[in-house]
C-alpha cells in the first residue's frame, strides 16, 4: 500500500473523529439546556450583608409563577439553608460568596454555580416536580466543606 494513502486515510480517520466529539458535545450542551453562568455583577464581600440584594437573602416573587433565591454562601453554610417554592415555579438563584470560593449545586438541574467572593452569579431553572432537592456545595472550601449544604423544597 502506498504511504501517502495511508497517511491520508489516517488523517481522514482523524477529522472524522474530532468532527463527531464535536457533534456529541454540541447535541449535550443544546439538548441537555447547559447553560454558561454570565457575570451578573460584583459587590463587595465585606459589605455584601449590607448591599441590596444580599442585605435581605430569602425567596421573592418576582412575577407570575417566577421566584427569585437570593443566597450567600459561607464557610460552612448557605443563608438561607432552606428554601420553598411552589411546584411548576421558575426559579433564578443569585448567590455570591462572602470569604472563600464555595460552589452551588442542585443534582438533576442545570443549576451549578462557582461562587467566588464578591462575583454574584444566577442560573435559573424550572421546578415542575414537588418533591425536596439537595442543594451543596461542590469546591472544598475548607474542613467543614462536607456540612455545605441546604434544601429547596417545592410544593403542591
Amino acid at each position: 500500500m502506498d504511504i501517502d494513502r495511508l497517511e491520508r486515510f489516517w488523517i481522514m480517520i482523524s477529522i472524522a473523529v474530532l468532527a463527531a466529539l464535536m457533534l456529541a458535545i454540541v447535541y449535550s450542551v443544546r439538548g441537555f439546556g447547559v447553560e454558561v453562568p454570565t457575570d451578573v455583577g460584583q459587590v463587595d464581600p465585606r459589605t455584601a450583608r449590607e448591599t441590596e440584594p444580599f442585605n435581605q437573602p430569602g425567596v421573592r416573587q418576582v412575577g407570575p409563577g417566577h421566584y427569585e433565591v437570593v443566597m450567600l454562601a459561607e464557610a460552612w453554610r448557605f443563608e438561607p439553608s432552606e428554601v420553598r417554592v411552589p411546584a411548576g415555579s421558575t426559579v433564578t438563584f443569585r448567590l455570591t460568596s462572602l470569604d472563600v470560593i464555595h460552589g452551588f449545586r442542585i443534582p438533576n438541574t442545570n443549576v451549578n454555580l462557582m461562587v467566588q467572593p464578591g462575583q454574584v452569579v444566577e442560573a435559573t431553572h424550572r421546578f415542575n416536580e414537588p418533591g425536596t432537592y439537595h442543594l451543596f456545595c461542590h469546591e472544598y472550601c475548607g474542613a467543614g466543606h462536607h456540612i455545605m449544604d441546604g434544601m429547596l423544597i417545592v410544593e403542591r
